[in-house]
Order: structure tokens, then C-alpha cells, then sequence
């Protein structure tokens, strides 16, 4: 019989095994190096991605809380405009109301009586004057008292002039009525 000697071809075959499996080896090394190489590029992609969005987000949020602090500063003008407009609104609706105190005071002085000096506080007006007699004050008491703009007349002081001077010196306040419309509101 012949004799074959199979331990060389098995030595051959176990290399050739060995040397295909560190071939396989070096491939999936390869595989699993480009996989990972992969996976980080992608990681590495998506958070520089979300990066850029957090930065957007901030960029808007800083732009809208600048418009938020503008429209403060629009609204504390419009608010600070609004009073200077009730402010001017109240001196126009107003400005009829000296003319008819002043038409009414004059209307209401009887002859014989002078004003000194008017003072308004408020809604009473305070007068000095002269008068030729008591008689006199009195009548004007009455006129302001009958008036429809004023009520209450208050005679605080009458002094009787020196012998130089004929004229009684008195102090008289009154209330301004309010208009019904006033009253109701």
C-alpha cells in the first residue's frame, strides 16, 4: 500500500483556516472600527445639530425679551400719555367752570359790594370784600344762596370800617354745587 502522508496537507489546510480566520479577524476589526467610526459621526453630527438649535433658541429668546422690555417702555409711555391726556381733558371740561363761577359771582353781587380777594380750594370759595352796609352782606348771602351754582354761604367775619372809611370789611366762603350729573356718578 501506499503510503500518503497527510500531515503536511494538514498543516497547509490549518494555515490556510488560520490565516482566513485572522482575514475574517481583520474584517470585522474593520466592520466594527467603520461601524463605530459611523456611530460617532453621527452622535457627534446630531449634537452639533441640536447645538445650533439650543443657540437659535437662545438668540430668539434674547430678541423676544428685548421686544418684551420695549413694550414695557411703550406701555409705561402710554400709560404716562394717557394721564397728561386726563390731565389736559379735566382742564378743558374745566376751563367753563371758571367762567361760570366768575359770571355768577358777578351776577350776584347786589350794589354797594366790592370783592377784595377770591381764593378756591377745591369746591369753596373763599371771599373778602367790602360792603356800604350789613344790609348789603346780607343780600349778597341771600343771591348766593338762591343761585343754582353755589349753596351754603358762611358770613365769617364782618368789621366795621374806620371813620375814614364807610365800608364793613367781611369774610365769606361757599360751597360750589355739583351738577346733578356730578351727584349721580
Amino acid at each position: 500500500m501506499t503510503k500518503i502522508n497527510l500531515l503536511p496537507w494538514r498543516e497547509e489546510r490549518r494555515q490556510e483556516l488560520k490565516r482566513q480566520f485572522f482575514i475574517v479577524l481583520a474584517g470585522a476589526l474593520l466592520i466594527g472600527a467603520g461601524a463605530v467610526y459611523l456611530v460617532n459621526m453621527n452622535v457627534e453630527s446630531r449634537t452639533e445639530y441640536q447645538a445650533q438649535r439650543n443657540q437659535f433658541i437662545q438668540n430668539e429668546t434674547k430678541k423676544l425679551e428685548d421686544q418684551i422690555k420695549e413694550i414695557k417702555e411703550l406701555e409705561k409711555k402710554r400709560e404716562s400719555l394717557i394721564e397728561r391726556m386726563q390731565v389736559i381733558q379735566d382742564l378743558q371740561g374745566n376751563r367753563p367752570e371758571a367762567v361760570k363761577v366768575f359770571d355768577e359771582l358777578a351776577r350776584t353781587v347786589p350794589d354797594g359790594v366790592f370783592y377784595g380777594l377770591l381764593r378756591s380750594n377745591g369746591d369753596v370759595i373763599s371771599m373778602t370784600g367790602y360792603a356800604e352796609s350789613n344790609n348789603r352782606v346780607s343780600n349778597l348771602m341771600r343771591n348766593l344762596d338762591a343761585s343754582d351754582l353755589f349753596e351754603s354761604p358762611n358770613l365769617s367775619k364782618v368789621q366795621s370800617g374806620s371813620k375814614d372809611q364807610a365800608a364793613n370789611e367781611f369774610d365769606l366762603t361757599v360751597k360750589r354745587q355739583k351738577p346733578a350729573s356730578e351727584k349721580e356718578g
